[in-house]
């Protein structure tokens, strides 16, 4: 019971930490739980080492340093100056941003558009007079949502893709999820127009253009992107014409790596700049939890009959519910040995992943790239509050969470 002790603590520390004048941050929080278990003799240093998943830390070390280098090449503001040169209203500029972040982090992974989205969304409120707390919240709620239709948006999908024995997950994770989520993320421009009526009153327009960022690193970041849109077709592709062969997920992250880290002068600069906090934070996480699935507590709730695994509307809602108290990458590696022991069907696989991934639009603690996106703000003396993200998050996801079940209630199995 003592993971399950430490496990409270965590929770408790990075829940109270900005109230507290402990100035730590969550993945030194996180970091110190790890150690906590090891010293305290609750895993054995071989079980800790086997219970970090390599083909996860590989796929984010990847996207990150793909993520680091189209930041770095200053393509997101070359762009954005170019779109914006004649006058657009608010409504149009945030459904923009709102389909542009949900598409790349579903590419790129949700954790990797934090990084980059956060600088990228501050430059534009600076620029165009709109509030940060506003396009912040936007950006957070549309990578998270944009990231559930996708076997690799997010660390929680690409451990159910790895380890569910999902045939063609690009194309099982596409026929149960991408409709609702193109829907929910319709929902994110109606939440953002009821809570900040005045930011639509104003009309957005570059009138300078300026060049930024490194433009020696564009090529490479630009056919790291190619690369990795190039191998999803292809992935897909192989599946439906029953070659048998397959490429692994990981693959992808590390070949679209691979063209910055060999073209690129700036490799050293990218590779010292990336977020290997999160590294650290997600190495952390999977000790962790490794230690609480081994006191059994879960697996003696399965067992009893308390944990409904196989009904897809209760582990939907188990996985926005339980997320708040473990974050959703935690709360999947414990809840998706018990769903696979179950024999649970393709559907209730995909409501874990949307029931998981949804967890972190209600409370800012729900999500991993949420923390990412509140550090890299704070750095730049922006703070979202905590209740400023629930007023918003909390009847956004009660919508959103209406239209993944009405759809999982018409699709069959």
């Amino acid at each position: 019971m003592l993971p399950l002790i430490i496990l409270a603590l965590v929770l408790v520390l990075i829940a109270l930490r900005s109230t507290t004048g402990i100035r730590l941050s969550i993945w030194q929080i996180m970091l110190g739980g790890a150690l906590a278990v090891l010293l305290l003799g609750q895993i054995s240093p071989m079980d800790a080492l086997l219970s970090i998943n390599t083909d996860v830390m590989i796929f984010l070390f990847g996207m990150f340093i793909v993520g680091e280098a189209i930041q770095e090449s200053g393509i997101p503001v070359r762009l954005t100056d170019r779109l914006l040169h004649r006058e657009m209203s608010m409504d149009l500029f945030i459904v923009i941003l709102i389909a542009v972040t949900g598409f790349f982090s579903a590419v790129l992974m949700n954790d990797t558009v934090a990084i980059i989205g956060t600088p990228f969304v501050l430059y534009l409120a600076k620029k165009f007079n709109i509030s940060p707390v506003m396009l912040l919240l936007v950006l957070a709620f549309s990578i998270t949502t944009g990231s559930v239709a996708s076997p690799i948006g997010n660390p929680q999908n690409l451990l159910i893709a790895l380890e569910g024995s999902l045939a063609n997950p690009f194309f099982t994770f596409g026929v149960y999820l991408a409709v609702p989520s193109l829907a929910s993320l319709l929902l994110i421009y109606g939440a953002m127009k009821a809570f900040y009526p005045r930011e639509f009153d104003k009309c957005v327009l570059s009138h300078d253009h300026k060049d930024a960022g490194d433009a020696f690193l564009a090529g490479p970041a630009m056919i790291s992107l190619g690369l990795i849109f190039g191998m999803i077709a292809l992935k897909v592709a192989l599946v439906l014409l029953g070659t048998g062969i397959s490429i692994p997920l990981t693959a992808i992250a590390v070949v679209a790596a691979v063209p910055v880290l060999l073209l690129s002068p700036a490799r050293a600069h990218i590779m010292q700049s990336i977020d290997w906090s999160t590294l650290v934070f997600f190495a952390a996480l999977f000790v962790l939890m490794q230690s609480v699935w081994d006191t059994g507590v879960f697996q003696q709730s399965m067992a009893s009959g308390a944990c409904p695994v196989t009904s897809v509307p209760a582990i939907f809602s188990l996985g926005i519910i339980v997320s708040q108290f473990i974050s959703n990458v935690p709360f999947v590696a414990l809840a998706l040995p018990l769903i696979a022991a179950a024999g649970a069907s393709d559907a209730a696989l995909m409501a874990l992943a949307a029931g998981a991934t949804l967890a972190g639009n209600p409370l800012v603690l729900g999500a991993a790239s949420n923390v990412i996106i509140i550090q890299n703000a704070e750095k730049e003396g922006i703070t979202i509050r905590f209740l400023e993200f629930a007023r918003i998050g909390i009847p956004l996801t009660c919508a959103q969470t209406l239209v993944y079940l009405v759809w999982f209630m018409v699709l069959p199995g």
